[in-house]
Parts: structure tokens; sequence; C-alpha cells
């Protein structure tokens, strides 16, 4: 069975990202990141996916709040409550965190290198997003090139092969995917800014295009959010 390695943030894309891995038939590693975030309530969930796909699971620590300049990395900047109607409208947002995908991706090549993997899944997605650059296709298309000639691959006539299954999907399209697939979404979470107990706070960005997802695809989400929230 081809091996492979799945970057898991525990949210709804990374799950189903997995599930779409596994379902062509990969055998998966996941990778997750430690990264100073203020979701950690997501490394768990990572944990329990993996274990839920058998997946030899590694949590890589990185602290990006070292560099700051994100709400999701420096906890003096708030999480913004941006109407649905506006996410993704107004330029870069502050939950972006600078380079991550490209850092993410850099440290999974050297990961893959060493187990000897050539393909990637990532959960990046261009359509119902916050408008994140590290999520465009043309980077994708360019780090696949760089961390194939950045590595010892190149040398040996390997190349890396970045799967971005989920890029030009709509959230309720990936629901959809993940639902005919059997993701248990009660086994992730989206939330930017989750209470003490790991609960989405229903107003982030994350939370309202996940919301948003469900009621489109016809489905509920298994998770409870606090009452009131609407979109």
């Amino acid at each position: 069975m081809k091996r492979c390695l799945v970057l898991l943030s525990g949210g709804l894309d990374s799950a189903t990202c997995l599930a779409i891995a596994v379902n062509r038939g990969f055998k998966p590693y996941t990778l997750s990141f430690d990264y100073g975030q203020r979701h950690r309530i997501e490394l768990e969930k990572a944990r329990l996916l993996s274990e839920r796909y058998n997946a030899e699971h590694l949590v890589f620590p990185l602290s990006l709040s070292v560099i700051g300049g994100s709400a999701l990395t420096d906890f003096n900047i708030d999480v913004p409550d941006t109407p649905l109607e506006r996410i993704g409208k107004e330029g870069i947002p502050v939950t972006y965190v600078p380079a991550r995908n490209t850092i993410f991706l850099s440290i999974a090549a050297g990961y893959c290198e060493v187990k000897g993997i050539e393909d990637i899944f990532i959960g990046v997605n261009a359509l119902d997003y916050s408008g994140y650059p590290d999520c465009r296709p043309e980077f994708i298309e360019t780090m696949e090139k760089a961390i194939t000639l950045g590595t010892g691959f190149f040398d040996r006539g390997k190349s890396f092969h970045i799967h971005t299954p989920l890029i030009d999907l709509k959230k309720s399209e990936i629901i959809k995917i993940g639902m005919d697939l059997g993701v248990d979404y009660s086994l992730t979470n989206s939330c930017y800014n989750p209470d003490s107990e790991g609960n989405p706070c229903g107003r982030c960005d994350s939370c309202k295009l996940r919301l948003k997802g469900f009621m489109e695809a016809g489905f509920k989400d298994p998770l409870k959010y606090p009452e009131g929230i609407e979109l």
C-alpha cells in the first residue's frame, strides 16, 4: 500500500482530506503542529482522528507565537467577528498566520524525505475561506516544485506530489464528501477561539463558514455552539 502524509490540523477540512486519502488507497501518516495557537483543542482532535484511521501521528513543536502577527498566535489580537457576507472580501484577515503553510509544507518535506513518502495531502481551500494567500493554487504548485528541488528526492529521481482535493470545493461540498466517506465530524474542531472546554464560539470566520456549510449540505453540525448563534 502506498504511503502518504496528511497535514492534520484537527479541523473539518483536514479530517475530510484524511478520509479522502484513505479512500484513494493510501496508508496515511499524519503530521500536526503545536505552533502556539490559541485553539489548541485541535491537537486533541487530530490525535483522535489519527487513532480513528490507524495513522502514525507526529505533533511537531513550533513556536510561531514568537513571530506573532496573527490573532491565532498573539493573544493581544482579538479574533474578529466578521459578518458572513464579508468573510474573504476584505483582504487578508488578522487570523492569517504569516507563511504558515510554507513552513508546514517545508517541515513535511523533511519528514517525508526521511520516511520515503512522496505524496502529501493538505486540506487547503480557495472558495469558502477567509482569504489566506497560502491557500492559492499557484502557491501549492510552486511549493511542490520547491520542496522537490530542495531535497534529496530530486537527486534520486523522485518528486513530491501535493494533493489538494478540497481546493476548489464549497464547504457544503466538502461536508457531503466527508459524510459519504463516514467522517465523524464530532471528532473535529474548526473554531479559532474556543472556550475553556474546547467548544466552538460560533462567531469567528471558521465557525461561520462551517455552520453555513452544514446548513447548505443539509446536515446538522454535531458540535455544541453557544445559544443564540445565528449566521
